[in-house]
């Protein structure tokens, strides 16, 4: 009785990596019809993890996931801030050299002021209703965008990818990246 127990475990062991397998091969299938259906990829490399530079890749790529394209955002060094939930509440916005910031340099450079200036920037997002850099990720994940993390960057800073948000591809180096701008009509550096 033993022995049949263990091909019936074995069976069902064998069974379920092939469902598993075949799953994997009708997400691959369908994501290629996807593809095929609008026509229009957009990939994303988003290299900047400051406040003022999470908000452009996160608006392009939920927009164009609006409109039906396939996209994929690629965060690689400081631009793995913008996926880091906990790093991501508290992005920095540099206040020295940016010619549009309404402060001197010679104040901006106190210390202080370029987290003063990120809760300047904060509260401005707030009084007029723009989505957070949060909000931001989560819509384009459930957009469908590819979210992905630089595999090098996330040994390089030493992460924990359970550090990210729920959906974010993480293990993906530059090859894919790569490949993914190779194929794609429409190709940012952010």
């Amino acid at each position: 009785m033993s022995t049949e127990t263990k091909s019936t475990g074995s069976e069902s062991i064998e069974n379920a990596a092939a469902l598993e397998a075949r799953i994997e091969e009708l997400e691959d299938e369908l994501a290629a019809v996807k593809s095929e259906e609008n026509g229009q990829q957009m990939v994303i490399i988003a290299t900047k993890g400051s406040l003022d530079m999470a908000y452009p890749p996160l608006i392009l790529a939920s927009t164009a996931a609006a409109f039906g394209w396939d996209v994929t955002v690629f965060h690689t060094f400081w631009g793995l801030e913008i996926l880091h939930e906990e790093h991501s509440q508290e992005l920095g916005l540099s206040s020295v050299g940016n010619p549009n910031m309404p402060i001197p340099n010679a104040i901006a450079a106190l210390p202080g002021m370029d987290r003063a200036t990120a809760k300047m920037m904060e509260r401005r997002i707030a009084d007029n209703d723009v989505a957070s850099v949060e909000e931001l990720v989560e819509t384009s994940l459930e957009s469908g965008v590819e979210m992905q993390a630089c595999q090098m960057t996330i040994d390089l800073l030493d992460y924990d990818p359970d550090d990210f948000y729920d959906g974010v591809e993480v293990g993906v180096g530059a090859a894919t990246a790569f490949q993914r701008m190779a194929d794609a009509d429409i190709q940012l550096l952010v």
